[in-house]
């Protein structure tokens, strides 16, 4: 906790310990082994190279804890247990709360903690080991990863009740040109495919009459709905309000925005029993959802 948050005071705070305390523990680790685990800079520390080594075996030591205690439960045929899954904006808010919902009907002594974020940000939680998998909506090229294709999705340009392509079903890709859009965030797994195909189509961001760039699908759908311009988001995240009429979607000629949602993982490190058998119920889910 003191290497995340950098801070006695924060870390203090979060292990509902005195700052003492925890400064005392410190000391003690330091003076067993003999060397400066902490550079103490103001009220910030960072961990020296004796200090990152220790903390990345720590990490380790205490992931053979849970396996263990997660492999004798499941040979008494009982799992228990905290589950930490992400997802980026789209799986996250739109695909993996229902497969969570049928996991815990399956496994209800188990607990899950989804942490939605964007893609980057999952990827690199993932590369950190605070989390068991993640599921994001760009295919991660990292030699530290691996990664397997998981659903399919379509992007669709999304333009709001009224606008002038409201009832058209395509258009060309120059006419976003004329248009003010509304950007996602870099990092963000739906701006890099859309960035991709565009540029297959010769087509860059730069060309876009960028109006704003906005943290989440959620925030970006709003935007659009208030008028403020026209955007590319997964038709996961409009279905609603396309029901309701509030939002149109709309395709590109000649350009089909897809993807596959991928899920990711750590290379090289077993997956303890939980992260198991959640993998396997994803795959599982796959089939009957493709």
């Amino acid at each position: 906790m003191l290497i995340k948050l950098r801070s006695f005071s924060g870390a203090a705070e979060a292990l509902h310990l005195t700052q003492p305390t925890v400064s005392g523990h410190i000391k003690n680790l330091e003076e067993d082994l003999g060397v400066t685990l902490l550079d103490r800079l103001g009220k910030r520390v960072v961990p020296t190279e004796e200090g990152e080594v220790l903390y990345r075996y720590g990490l380790k030591l205490l992931a053979l804890r849970d396996h263990a205690q997660q492999e004798i439960e499941a040979i008494s045929g009982k799992m228990s247990g905290l589950l930490k899954i992400g997802g980026s904006t789209i799986p996250g808010a739109y695909i993996l709360p229902a497969i969570i919902g049928a996991f815990k009907k399956e496994h209800p002594s188990l607990s899950v903690q989804l942490i939605i974020d964007d893609t980057a940000k999952v990827t690199q939680a993932v590369k950190d080991g605070d989390l068991c998998i993640g599921v994001v909506g760009a295919r991660v090229p990292d030699r530290h990863l691996e990664s397997h294709a998981f659903l399919t999705d379509e992007l669709v340009v999304a333009v709001p009740a009224g606008h002038h392509w409201a009832h058209k079903k395509v258009v060309p890709v120059e006419a976003l040109k004329t248009e003010p859009f509304i950007q996602r965030e870099e990092g963000s797994g739906t701006r890099r495919i859309m960035e991709d195909h565009l540029e297959n189509a010769g087509f860059s961001l730069g060309d876009l009459n960028t109006v704003a760039v906005v943290g989440s699908s959620d925030a970006v759908r709003q935007a659009v709905k208030a008028g403020l311009g026209v955007s590319i988001l997964s038709i996961r995240a409009l279905r609603e309000d396309i029901h309701a009429g509030r939002i149109s979607a709309v395709r590109l000629r000649g350009l089909k925005l897809e993807r596959s949602f991928s899920i990711i993982l750590l290379k090289g490190k077993s997956l303890s029993p939980l992260c198991q058998v959640f993998l396997d119920f994803l795959m599982t889910e796959k089939q009957k959802l493709s």
